[in-house]
């Protein structure tokens, strides 16, 4: 107890959490810059962007498994009632004080992960039908003067990229909508609470709960 009666601060995001949060909001602010190039194909960039993004994401659900206390997720699994209720409190100003993640964050994270590995995957599989990156399809190259067999098979690989560039950019711009919608609640969080969230996730550090 301190000599101002408040408990010391504790660490609660380690170094992991908090380092891939803000390079995971770094790469995606790069991808969404650099989403094309002058010719209207994907920029290298953006392409490298959404590499890191990718990984990322995969080390952080690993961590979600393996990771320290308040990084895993059976730290923060709440039913769907639970939340709304939390969040109904919120808009109120009285809702209840969580040292980790909050029932409204645990879905946030949950559907910003969900959308950001969906994103990252129709991207591979556009930038793949053009006949680069990991998944390279060279049935999607159309070569003037080849057999009509094979630019029939060119014009089906176009169509498919289409589909998937189309919904990559839906995808990502329904990620975009969450990444606003968090930055609100982050807000929200922090004037009900009196607790600055984001320089917590810089520092690790915020003051324990009554269990703490």
């Amino acid at each position: 107890m301190s000599l101002t009666g408040q408990k010391p601060s504790i660490q609660v995001w380690d170094p992991l959490v908090r380092y891939g949060h803000w390079a995971l909001v770094v790469a995606f602010s790069v991808a969404w810059l650099r989403a094309d190039d002058e010719s209207g194909g994907p920029d290298q960039v953006h392409v490298w962007a959404g590499y890191a993004v990718g990984t990322i994401v995969a080390v952080r659900v690993l961590w979600g498994i393996a990771g320290t206390r308040h990084a895993r997720f059976s730290d923060f699994v709440y039913s769907p009632a639970t939340a709304l209720r939390y969040l109904g409190d919120m808009l109120r100003g009285r809702g209840r004080r969580y040292v980790g993640h909050s029932p409204a964050a645990a879905y946030m994270i949950a559907a910003l992960l969900l959308c950001l590995a969906a994103t990252v995957g129709t991207g591979l599989i556009a930038y793949g039908d053009t006949g680069k990156g990991p998944l390279a399809s060279a049935g999607s190259l159309v070569i003037a003067g080849a057999h009509a067999e094979e630019r029939g098979a060119g014009r089906r690989g176009e169509s498919e990229a289409g589909i998937a560039g189309d919904l990559h950019g839906a995808l990502a711009n329904s990620t975009l909508g969450l990444v606003v919608l968090h930055i609100l609640g982050v807000g929200l969080a922090s004037a009900v609470h009196r607790e600055n969230l984001v320089r917590a996730m810089f520092s690790g550090r915020k003051r324990p709960g009554d269990g703490d």
